[in-house]
């Protein structure tokens, strides 16, 4: 049983996952407070992004205090007996019906009353029968009598109230951000350092404590922001934890890593530069160094190919060529000139341009043109302006640190002109304007970078901010006409209406996505890629365009209010692509969220042979797990199928396998896979995730 009263709002990966841990049912409750729509249904087989459907079960207890369609917290009250079974829409499928009693929200659990209530109202002849019993036995009684009438859902469970939460205490979500991928990067790094090094140790203890702290810190009043103040004092602690013991695990792994894959006649004098590719993607992207290479200097691969740098105040960038996935590339610094690319890379206060993109900004530092030069198109329509800041009054009628009501766009301020932009950085790899503008009492710095081989522009942001109930979003109208758009979501993604031809398109008028969204027509679109965001919008699909919007900052004052008062960072990147989004939108947002690690050799340095741990094919599959198996025995990989297409997987590893076992979340063995040399191949379907255990020789 997957018991979840009070949370908002359930991904459509979440039936598969429930399946995959060896769980057979669901419960819940909040999807009831929903503000404008009802569930049709109470009682459901719920079916995932994937297929996979699961019995799912609204309690449609009432609240004592007559607000929301159901409570976990009933009184066990004759009232809400008989509102329990008044409210319940199926009657005519089954009479089964959970009410949860006692004081759960706050653990104060059932009282005497209560219990005698339920004794009484056993065999009372004016409410229904109520009797205590096992909650699995009750949904096993439900599935025997109802399970082949039972109507099914298709689709995510979008809770129509709580929007503020995707935004609310943006500290803690860019921690949690940060944490889960530094963690990742560890995992992936100490896994090849097992394969590489007989005397490593895995160190499962520590990261399974690391994760803990994330997960505990992904409670549905912290997360969420909705919790007091000091919460978030202690959680901003536990991140930093989490983030030093993913360094403190990495630098041990790349430790071991770099002794195994040295060579022993390499010159002792020889500087070497690892850089680490986490990512299950092929990447050309560059790589920042915090160091500088002597004068005369230039760094090679290890075929003597030279690398394009670009020497800045901080450290110098690197264009170390193509990466492949999850790898370990090494460059060494050796004797001679730095070449000089060969690019189109232009940049002033007014202008970014490479070969692909120009994009153009007036005196106010306003975005007012970005032409696509290879496909021939605007990307923005006609005198429109993107990254437009916009601030709104946030007042919602209840919760406040919880909602974003509908009326919030009734009142918006827009930023000031600029007060400076200037070149900081001018090629030959990256060109950045720094501009500097302050919007309501809140001023901030923009880095707009633009590289000489990318249509991504990306956008690094430091703002200080010193509102209260408002609510910052940023803009990008954008030329596309689409009566849908995609969001990135848990272990997949969700299609969304940009219209609101009805009541559920109109309350869904904020909603939640993780690394990217897109709006695409046939042959064009645009993908806009966030590092630590959460809530967005996209709308007013019609002949002129529609509107991509990422929600930036809140700063309710209940229950903290001191909310997000303060300092922020955050990035975010826009990608205008030929078709429709793909791996390439994927691609780009992992390569945002977890940049190229460069590092020093530890120990002596050498020279040193680059390798690659696993590569997957096709590019729809998308590993997002390798790890270490919680009993010792061997490595955990888990991918997922990522744009609705069905067929073979083949996993080329760098290590021979003894064996290979597909096994569900809870790591048990399932089916053994057969082996073809260092070649792992499985059937998958549409969205289906996939673990396996992969047991070296």
């Amino acid at each position: 049983m997957l018991w979840l009263p009070d949370v908002f709002g359930y991904a459509w990966a979440l039936p598969q996952l429930i399946k995959q841990a060896g769980l057979e049912y669901f419960f819940t409750i909040k999807i009831g407070w929903s503000q404008y729509n009802r569930m049709p249904y109470d009682t459901f087989w719920w079916q995932g992004l994937d297929g996979t459907r699961v019995l799912t079960h609204f309690s449609t207890t009432p609240e004592a205090n007559g607000y929301g369609a159901s409570t976990y917290n009933s009184d066990a009250t004759p009232a809400q007996v008989i509102g329990t079974w008044t409210n319940f829409q199926q009657k005519e499928l089954h009479h089964n019906l959970l009410m949860a009693f006692g004081y759960g929200d706050g653990g104060g659990g059932p009282t005497r009353e209560m219990l005698e209530n339920i004794r009484e109202m056993a065999a009372f002849p004016a409410t229904p029968k109520i009797c205590q019993m096992d909650v699995g036995d009750l949904f096993q009684a439900i599935e025997s009598k109802a399970g082949h009438h039972l109507p099914t859902w298709n689709g995510e469970l979008y809770l129509e109230l709580h929007r503020g939460t995707y935004t609310t205490q943006s500290r803690t979500k860019r921690a949690n951000r940060k944490s889960e991928f530094r963690l990742h990067d560890a995992e992936f790094l100490s896994s090849l350092a097992v394969m590489l090094d007989p005397d490593y140790e895995y160190p499962v203890a520590t990261l399974r404590h690391a994760w803990e702290l994330v997960c505990l810190n992904q409670f549905h009043d912290i997360i969420p922001g909705s919790s007091i103040g000091q919460v978030y004092l202690e959680s901003q602690k536990q991140h930093t934890e989490v983030q030093q013991t993913a360094q403190a695990v990495q630098d041990a792994a790349l430790s071991a890593n770099a002794g195994q894959l040295s060579n022993p006649s390499a010159l002792e004098s020889t500087q070497s530069l690892l850089i680490v590719n986490p990512t299950s993607f092929v990447r050309d992207d560059l790589a920042f160094w915090p160091g500088h290479l002597a004068e005369g200097h230039c760094l090679q691969s290890a075929d003597g190919t030279r690398m394009l740098i670009q020497p800045t105040a901080d450290g110098t960038w690197i264009a170390p060529g193509v990466l492949p996935p999850f790898s370990i590339t090494p460059l060494t610094e050796a004797a001679g000139a730095v070449p000089l690319p060969d690019v189109e890379l232009a940049v002033s206060p007014n202008l970014l341009e490479n070969k692909f993109l120009r994009v153009e900004l007036n005196d106010a530092g306003d975005i007012t043109r970005i032409y696509d030069k290879v496909n021939g198109r605007d990307v923005l329509p006609q005198d429109a302006i993107a990254n437009q800041f916009q601030a709104f009054e946030d007042r919602p009628l209840q919760w406040d640190a919880w909602d974003v009501d509908i009326f919030f766009e009734d009142k918006m301020w827009k930023s000031e002109p600029a007060s400076s932009a200037k070149v900081i950085e001018a090629g030959p790899l990256r060109a950045t304007l720094e501009v500097r503008r302050r919007i309501l009492n809140s001023d901030y710095v923009q880095h707009i970078s633009l590289y000489y081989h990318s249509t991504r522009l990306d956008f690094d942001t430091t703002i200080d901010w010193r509102e209260r109930h408002i609510l910052l979003k940023v803009a990008f109208p954008v030329d596309i006409l689409s009566n849908v758009a995609t969001y990135d979501i848990q272990w997949g993604n969700v299609q969304r209406a940009t219209h609101r031809n009805t009541s559920w398109d109109w309350a869904r008028f904020e909603t939640c996505a993780h690394k990217w969204v897109d709006l695409s027509e046939g042959d064009y679109g645009v993908s806009l890629l966030n590092d630590c965001k959460y809530g967005h919008d996209i709308r007013d699909n019609s002949p002129l365009g529609g509107v991509m919007r990422i929600s930036l900052l809140r700063s309710p004052t209940m229950p903290d209010p001191e909310a997000d008062q303060g300092e922020h960072r955050f990035a975010y990147s826009l990608l205008p692509h030929a078709g429709s989004w793909g791996e390439t939108t994927i691609a780009q947002a992992y390569a945002l969220n977890d940049p190229l690690i460069v590092v020093l050799p530890y120990g002596q340095a050498s020279a040193l042979q680059p390798i690659s741990l696993l590569t997957a094919e096709p590019a729809n599959i998308v590993v997002e797990t390798i790890k270490g198996a919680e009993d010792g025995n061997g490595m955990i990989v888990r991918f997922y199928e990522s744009q609705r297409k069905r067929g073979l997987v083949r996993l080329h590893l760098g290590f021979k396998p003894g064996s290979a076992w597909r096994t569900n979340l809870l790591e048990e063995n399932q089916d053994a896979l057969e082996l073809d040399g260092n070649t792992v191949t499985i059937s998958v379907r549409p969205y289906e995730i996939v673990t396996l255990r992969l047991v070296p020789t």
